[in-house]
Formats: C-alpha cells, structure tokens, sequence
C-alpha cells in the first residue's frame, strides 16, 4: 500500500498542502492581529491561528489520501503530549509543521514553510517542504531523490579551503551541555549562526547554499522532512555519538545534518571536542 501510495499519492499531497497554505495561511501572512498570535513557553515560542487552522485541516485531509494512517502535529501535540507516541505505534504517520518559523511569519519576514513527512515504522518514506511566500516547493521520495520546483537536487561538497557555514541552534533552546558543544564549531575554518527555519535550513543544504546544521533539539516535525531532503540530495546526518537520527526521538545531541558524510564527520568530531 505504501508503495503504491509513493507512485501514485505524491502529488496529492503537494495538492493537499497548497490548498491549505492558500486558505489558512498565506491569507494571514503580514496580516496578523494581536489576537491572532499566541506564547506557548515563551516569547520565542509562539503560536499564531495560521499554525493551527492549517494543522486542523491537514489533519483532515492527510488520512483521507491514505486510509489508515494517523497525524502528529506540532499544535496538537502542544495541547496533549501523549499524541506524540503515534510515531512510534505500527500506523503510518503524517508529521506536521503547519507553519515552520512561526517567528518570521509573525515578523512578516517571508522565511518560513509548512513542513509533512510520511513515515512507516520510524523510516521517513517521502518528505514535503513548502514555502509558499518564496514560491518554493521540495519533495523527497525515499531512493528516488529531491525535488525543489520540478529541479533535482543535489547538496554536493563544500569547496575545499572555504570556510563551512553552519546553521546551529538558538541559545534559548540548548542546555549547558548542549551550549559547550556548540562551543567547539567556533573555530577557525567554520562560521557558525543561529538558524531561522529549521525546515528552510534543511533546503538550503540539500540545495548546496549552506554546509551544515547543528540543532540541538530533536522534535520530528522539525527534523523529519529536512533529514529526507538532504539524504535524497546527497547529504548526511550524524547524531554527537555518530549514529544515525532516529525519528522516535532518542538521540545524543546536538545531531549534524551536512553537504556530505566527511562534512557531517568534521561537523560531530567539532561538537565532541569541547564535550
């Protein structure tokens, strides 16, 4: 059936998704009243009505291409944790980021995305990632490669001798720890700067435009898309101990997401020196 469904069901979720973004999304974007926005547990983590019309109606239209599949959002897991163990159950499961940079579109700043990827026993099968103020649309099919407006995409290698630019995380979201880590990619030879959409981030390096991220956080509505994206452009991912990302959570962190494997390598072999 899943098989199938990445023949033949792939371009009813682009569908899917840009019927959604049109109705609840772009429609609010630098429109937003003061009520519209909403703190979760901060400042920096805000909520806006975009974000959870948007999931609703993903919620409902995602199962119905595929019967018997399940949806993890961002919003409704915000609002009953327990939902978040779908990922790890036997159903085939839709893992949402309504608006991803909720942020920048807050800010009116057109850097954010809407984020679903399919996943089947804890393996991400196909990956949507849609911008729509960017006019920016990237799927990912696993073994069949990444796609951004109809162009494949290849992350190919940094240029020997340049220094690499990497996406890390906001202080606000990493523990000591986590900081210290961090800490070692600020060396000669590497310019580290605080990510904006972790979902954009993912498709600037699948595309070639940045080298690597190191996030420290590992919430799959996140992470699951992009990690796609960038393996089926030619990408890597490492976790601090360099073992594979695992969707259902469990990870040593901070994790790398990289051009390349030898570039993934450097990335972790940094974040371990000053652990």
């Amino acid at each position: 059936m899943i098989d199938e469904f990445l023949t033949y069901g792939v371009r009813d979720v682009e569908e899917a998704l840009r019927k959604v973004a049109a109705a609840e999304v772009t429609p609010r974007f630098r429109q937003l009243a003061a009520g519209d926005i909403v703190e979760k547990s901060g400042p920096h983590d805000v909520v806006t009505v975009a974000d959870r019309r948007a999931e609703e109606q993903l919620t409902v239209d995602l199962p119905a291409l595929l019967p018997g599949s399940v949806v993890v959002g961002e919003e409704a897991v915000h609002a009953d944790p327990t939902t978040y163990e779908a990922i790890r159950g036997d159903a085939p499961v839709w893992i949402v980021d309504p608006v991803d940079g909720t942020r920048q579109f807050v800010h009116g700043d057109p850097g954010f995305c809407m984020l679903v990827a399919l996943a089947v026993d804890g393996e991400v099968q196909a990956s949507w990632t849609y911008a729509p103020a960017l006019d920016q649309f990237a799927v990912a099919v696993r073994g069949k490669g990444a796609w951004l407006n109809g162009q494949r995409l290849s992350a190919g290698s940094p240029e020997p001798g340049r220094d690499l630019e990497v996406a890390t995380s906001h202080p606000d979201f990493t523990t000591e720890d986590q900081k210290r880590a961090l800490l070692g990619l600020r060396v000669d030879g590497v310019r580290p700067r605080p990510c904006g959409s972790a979902g954009l981030e993912y498709l600037a390096v699948a595309r070639g435009e940045l080298d690597a991220v190191a996030f420290s956080w590992e919430l799959a509505w996140d992470h699951a898309a992009g990690l796609l994206l960038v393996a089926e452009a030619g990408g890597a991912a490492l976790t601090l101990t360099g073992e594979r990302f695992r969707t259902a959570g469990g990870n040593a962190l901070p994790f790398t997401a990289a051009r390349d494997a030898a570039t993934a390598r450097r990335v972790v072999d940094l974040l371990t020196s000053e652990v």
